[in-house]
């Protein structure tokens, strides 16, 4: 099997290894808040990609890696205060966040900018809302 994905690079012996999950700008893993973890169709189960933000320079980065090269940044304390998507689930304080209800909200602009008139373009967004333990509360469309 061969990857193809750019993410990987030639490890030797005929395997391939992710990137380093690191900054490429500072050099470093100690800023990094990592964003989700992604389960990779057709890759070792091992495999996942990752999206993380360095928050000393503010770079984005979205590749593969190693579980095991990730597991040391996800265990420092400093990645429990924000959402992490992993997978299918979101976690905020290192605990998986559950489903609280739903909530329908109507958005709406005017037709025009020139007409003062109260005819208005409506849409309707169904979401579902997330709660943690702490408190934290958010909602993401259906």
């Amino acid at each position: 099997m061969s990857f193809g994905f750019h993410g990987f690079r030639h490890g030797g012996g005929g395997r391939h290894r992710g990137l380093p999950v690191m900054c490429g700008n500072c050099g470093t893993d100690r800023h990094l808040i990592i964003r989700s973890v992604v389960d990779m169709p057709g890759q070792p189960a091992d495999v996942v990609l990752v999206s993380y933000t360095c928050n000393r320079c503010g770079t984005f980065s979205e590749h593969p890696a190693h579980v095991p090269d990730l597991s040391m940044i996800l265990a420092r304390p400093e990645q429990a205060g924000d959402v992490l998507i992993f997978g299918d689930h979101y976690m905020h304080c290192g605990q998986p966040m559950k489903r609280a209800g739903s909530e329908l909200h109507k958005l709406s602009a005017p037709l025009s900018t020139e007409d003062t008139a109260e005819d208005t373009l409506g849409v309707y967004l169904s979401t579902r809302v997330l709660r943690c333990d702490c408190g934290f509360q958010m909602e993401l469309p259906e």
